[in-house]
């Protein structure tokens, strides 16, 4: 009894949990059901010299075929929808194919005319496609309305009684089918569930393999044999700057420079033990490197797997951990010799201020003063980056900040009208801590004044803003008629004590930069065609900034 419940529960649960599997059995049974249609309708229309089956009651059987065209033409329309239930369609269809079958056997007749024996198969059918007691149930029907039909027949004299052996033949045969097919219903039902969870499984699988690699910060692109992108996370997006990419994209259309470069590995031009490859990102503003992997046994020339990393982050990390050691060491240092300094800067105040003072001593206590002082803006400098001060960014309107800017500036340093200009351009908002643009941008201004005034013969400095042209980012530029910073300083000229003019002391491009990162900008360096140098603060997106916060 326990194992009856079990079958019908599977049987159940294959009837009402495998919708896919019941509508593809009753699809291939309604189209073999069309074709039984078709070949009747063709018999009606035949001759009655040439017809293969004279039929008894040729008006029965003529309205009887047309009635079952129909029939199986609404249940092909009905199985082709998704809205309609699958048990509903499989009495639908057991209905029509019982009473309209009978009819043609009482029409062609009776038992003796073997059509019968087409409810075998749409009797199977059912007994697939419904649960156990209810195939039973319409296995039974299907029997009593063949051994009804003999009834009938023989009553009326035109069957002979010897036809009931073969209508009871018939039930037994569609009986003993259904209870042939409970077996293979079992096993069908079981794998049906096995593969159904594990089809959950792997569902699940994949949307965990897809959530890790999408949240992974290495950037991971795989590309099939043709070169298309199969699969890319969100880092690799970022870096690519490529938010509209779609699965099955040509990676040349998304980045000729990973395009080119992949070109090169399968043709073993780079080998990855030697060679690093890179290339720059779309804005200018990072050196990417890149490792290719294969994926699978075909090598080079199959599938690969792509690694980008950010070079300018890895440096950045080994400076970081360097420049935190120093800054640690260093502000310990600046907090000890602050007082001293100070204490020989008052000393050789006092010094000048005597009468006694000749005039070579003047000129030594000068250069304890000088030096003194350049020691005290080493201290502060350091002092300055060993605080960690709370940024408070807010967004400005870029033109009248600057406009207010360089009035102060051209105030405070006596300069003459016109000595700092500003380009025309679209104003732009920007979102930074304000105390940090101004002294980043006094300090860049105050730089390219100093070595303009050396260079040219005059003060000549120009500031513009607006946005980059190829990731709308905003960005301020410093420029100047200089000489420019040689070639081998370029790489370093935002490390600390870095420094080309005597008497300088290295360090504010390197505080610089670090308030532009604590605000997520960037400040960059690149040497002006006509002579100079050009500083550019490259601003986050105070939209997406504002997003992400």
């Amino acid at each position: 009894m326990v194992d009856a419940t079990q079958s019908s529960a599977r049987q159940a649960d294959l009837a009402a949990g495998e919708p896919d599997l019941n509508r593809r059995i009753l699809t291939l049974v309604g189209g073999f059901r069309l074709l039984l249609a078709a070949a009747l309708v063709i018999l009606v229309l035949l001759p009655a010299d040439l017809g293969f089956l004279a039929p008894r009651y040729s008006a029965l059987f003529s309205l009887t075929v047309g009635a079952y065209s129909i029939g199986a033409l609404i249940i092909g329309f009905l199985l082709r929808g998704k809205g309609w239930p699958t048990q509903g369609i499989a009495w639908l269809q057991l209905l029509l194919d019982i009473s309209c079958i009978t009819l043609i056997v009482h029409a062609s007749g009776g038992v003796g005319s073997g059509i019968e024996g087409l409810l075998v198969v749409f009797v199977a059918a059912s007994g697939m496609t419904l649960p156990r007691e209810r195939s039973y149930f319409a296995a039974a029907i299907a029997a009593l309305m063949v051994l009804l039909e003999q009834t009938i027949s023989y009553n009326d004299g035109v069957s002979p009684a010897s036809d009931f052996l073969q209508a009871g033949i018939v039930g037994a045969m569609m009986l003993a089918i259904i209870v042939a097919l409970q077996p293979l219903l079992r096993r069908i039902s079981e794998t049906e569930s096995l593969a159904r969870q594990r089809g959950i499984d792997l569902e699940n699988l994949a949307q965990l393999n897809d959530y890790i690699i999408q949240t992974l910060r290495e950037a991971i692109i795989v590309i099939d044999e043709r070169n298309q992108i199969r699969l890319i996370n969100q880092a690799a997006i970022e870096i690519l700057a490529t938010p509209k990419l779609k699965s099955g994209s040509s990676l040349k259309t998304v980045s000729s420079e990973v395009s080119a470069l992949l070109k090169k590995w399968r043709a073993n031009e780079i080998d990855l033990a030697r060679d690093l490859p890179q290339f720059v990102s779309d804005d200018g503003n990072a050196v990417i490197n890149a490792h290719f992997a294969p994926l699978g046994n075909d090598g080079n020339q199959g599938a690969v797997l792509v690694f980008l990393e950010d070079a300018s982050l890895l440096a950045e990390k080994v400076q970081q951990s360097k420049l935190a050691a120093l800054g640690r060491l260093s502000a310990s240092i600046a907090h000890e010799i602050r007082n001293p300094v100070g204490a020989l800067s008052h000393a050789a105040q006092l010094l000048s201020e005597s009468a006694q003072v000749s005039e070579q001593d003047q000129r030594f206590i000068e250069i304890i003063r000088t030096n003194s002082a350049r020691v005290s803006e080493i201290i502060e400098n350091i002092l300055q980056l060993s605080r960690k001060d709370v940024v408070k960014p807010e967004i400005m309107h870029l033109r009248p900040w600057i406009a207010d800017f360089v009035k102060e500036f051209e105030s405070t340093l006596e300069l003459f009208e016109g000595q700092l200009s500003i380009a025309t351009g679209d104003d732009v908002d920007v979102r930074m801590d304000p105390s940090h643009l101004h002294q980043v941008t006094w300090n860049l201004c105050e730089n390219a004044l100093k070595y303009a005034s050396e260079a040219a013969g005059g003060i000549a400095v120009e500031i513009s803003f607006g946005r980059l042209p190829n990731n709308g980012r905003p960005f301020l530029e410093i420029a100047d008629h200089g000489p420019g910073i040689p070639d081998d300083m370029q790489d370093s000229v935002f490390e600390p004590f870095a420094t080309g003019r005597t008497g300088g002391t290295g360090l504010g491009l390197y505080v610089c930069r670090e308030l532009c990162e604590r605000n997520r900008a960037n400040l960059r360096y690149r040497p002006r065609d006509t002579g100079g140098s050009i500083f550019q603060i490259v601003f986050a997106d105070p939209t997406r900034w504002e997003a992400q916060n």
